[in-house]
């Protein structure tokens, strides 16, 4: 699992979503549990459908606000899925279930975050005692809350959001701004990351060494797994690719 590549880094800069808060996994994964959980009768298929309209509703309009915690942006989340979904026609459920089982879906997933965390907070705590951390993520806006609510803000030196600094990944030029957050040149700076396009590569595209979260993706897809440093399935196998 070392990687004899990274003994000189520095710094690390880390995604959230789906890196440190879900394992790896892909963040409609999650959604999808907590839909079985709350036995909600729409295809897989459907949801995604309903997946990919809530996203883009949650990046166009202001939606979340900065004050939302994780618990809060899930609740917004899936009610914009539901929406979808109610005038596709693909559920009937009234408003009151509505707000019953969108409760149980946000309750459902916020305690796997909780879970998740618990051993990523682990993981911070390691790294933490030998370099600066900077977070990187495409989010809403929220990222400080978020961070509060789960009790994760003192690891980050800084915190570059795409909501609040108008630039989103796949775009270089966030993860640059993470590069200069840490005063470091590129090539003593690690990224890590679950998103090959989105982490990965424009990381690379800088200079940057990289450590690819490889979990379970939105769909299976082939990529050259040379490219990334190297590569880790689980959170907890991050500290030994450093020492």
């Amino acid at each position: 699992m070392r990687c004899p590549k990274l003994k000189k880094i520095r710094g690390v800069i880390f995604d959230y979503g789906g890196t440190l808060d879900t394992n790896g996994r892909h963040w409609a994964h999650v959604l999808w549990d907590g839909y079985c959980f709350a036995d909600v009768s729409v295809s897989e298929d459907q949801f995604r459908e309903a997946y990919v309209y809530g996203e883009r509703a949650l990046g166009r309009e202001r939606i979340i606000q900065p004050g939302d915690n994780y618990h809060t942006l899930l609740l917004k989340k899936v009610h914009q899925e539901f929406q979808f979904l109610l005038k596709a026609g693909f559920l009937s459920f009234s408003d009151t279930e509505c707000l019953k089982n969108e409760r149980m879906i946000a309750d459902f997933c916020y305690a796997e975050v909780q879970r998740v965390l618990s051993i990523s907070r682990q993981v911070l705590d390691i790294l933490y005692q030998k370099f600066p951390l900077v977070l990187v993520s495409n989010f809403y806006g929220n990222m400080q809350a978020v961070l509060q609510d789960f009790k994760l803000e003192n690891y980050f030196k800084n915190i570059v959001e795409s909501a609040v600094v108008g630039v989103r990944k796949p775009n270089p030029n966030i993860f640059r701004l993470g590069i200069d957050a840490l005063q470091l040149p590129p090539g003593e700076v690690c990224v890590v990351g679950d998103s090959y396009e989105k982490d990965i590569l424009p990381a690379m595209s800088l200079g940057c060494h990289t450590v690819w979260f490889k979990g379970e993706e939105w769909k299976p897809s082939e990529h050259d797994d040379i490219v990334a440093d190297t590569i880790i399935t689980e959170i907890v196998q991050l500290p030994d690719v450093f020492w």
